[in-house]
């Protein structure tokens, strides 16, 4: 029988589900390395996920084996269960499914509704930019307030607005330039779209906002770091700081496409205090137990699921 191995999981979903979340979010240092956080964001959404999900396959599979595996496949068999069969494994069994294939239904829907939006608002813009000087691989958009961003996907396109060519000097066009650059070759929406599919999929779950809150907070963040390391000139930080300000001070803000990443796209007081006075790196000792930390996440639910029954 299962029911340590669920009761277990049961607990690690619950703790993935609300504490882990609120003290990450609240925690000071994934803003002195937001790649590192990210990654531990990714490692508690999909443990969290295995977690839920496990607790109750495992509990409903119980009466067929002593371990998940020797379950799964005395159902897939149509071996006879070894105990009785109640009505709360039945029902956990269809949680599982239900719960299972509203994540992945969701998320699905959330991908094909993102394509379909960037497609579109990618058609409509190339209708009428036109080549940007500023950078050959930008395109430029008649429009009076400061804009910037870019639409990620299969033919990802950057825009940059008139008016933010007016009203940047060439170093801070080149900053904004290399922010949305960042966001373009790190796949930073990747990042964002299972946060997106989490808030939609459990609306009522507190962590699911503010998990996408954060996420969406430090790939800002770590575009800002990536851009920094192309920036010449003698304060690379404040010239990109005063784009991001410029960006976010204009009329123009509610011009961005919603399927588009912005260079004023979020938390934008946090990352001008944190290009102004910059957090120390965090060190390899403490970024090591970080990713370590992410890697059992991974890996507590994976062994519980496939393990013998504790």
């Amino acid at each position: 029988m299962l029911p340590a191995t669920a009761a277990a999981l049961a607990v690690l979903a619950a703790l993935l589900a609300w504490p882990v979340p609120a003290l990450l979010g609240r925690a000071r240092w994934p803003r002195r390395d937001p790649l590192v956080a990210l990654v531990c964001w990714q490692a508690i959404g999909l443990a969290g996920g295995l977690s839920i999900i496990g607790a109750l396959l495992v509990h409903g599979l119980a009466p067929w084996g002593h371990s998940l595996p020797e379950a799964g496949w005395a159902v897939l068999t149509g071996n006879p269960s070894e105990g009785a069969v109640r009505g709360d494994h039945w029902v956990a069994l269809t949680l599982a499914g239900v719960l299972a294939a509203e994540l992945l239904g969701v998320l699905a829907l959330s991908w094909v509704r993102t394509a379909r939006t960037r497609r579109r608002h990618r058609e409509l813009l190339e209708l009428v930019v036109r080549p940007a000087p500023a950078a050959p691989d930008a395109r430029l958009l008649e429009h009076p307030a400061p804009v910037a961003f870019c639409i990620p996907g299969a033919r990802p396109l950057l825009v940059l607005s008139s008016g933010m060519v007016a009203e940047l000097d060439d170093d801070q066009l080149a900053a904004v330039v290399a922010h949305e650059r960042a966001h373009l070759a790190e796949h930073h929406h990747l990042y964002l779209l299972p946060f997106v599919a989490w808030e939609a999929a459990l609306p009522v779950l507190p962590a699911a906002a503010r998990a996408h809150a954060a996420v969406r907070e430090l790939v800002e963040m770590r575009a800002d770091d990536r851009a920094l390391r192309s920036l010449r000139g003698p304060e690379p930080r404040r010239t990109l700081a005063r784009a991001i300000v410029t960006a976010a001070g204009a009329a123009g803000g509610g011009q961005v496409p919603s399927s588009a990443l912005a260079v004023a796209g979020a938390a934008v007081r946090e990352r001008v205090v944190r290009l102004l006075a910059p957090p120390p790196p965090l060190p390899a000792a403490a970024r090591a137990a970080a990713l370590a930390c992410a890697g059992l996440l991974l890996l507590v639910p994976t062994v519980l699921l496939l393990a013998p029954a504790l």
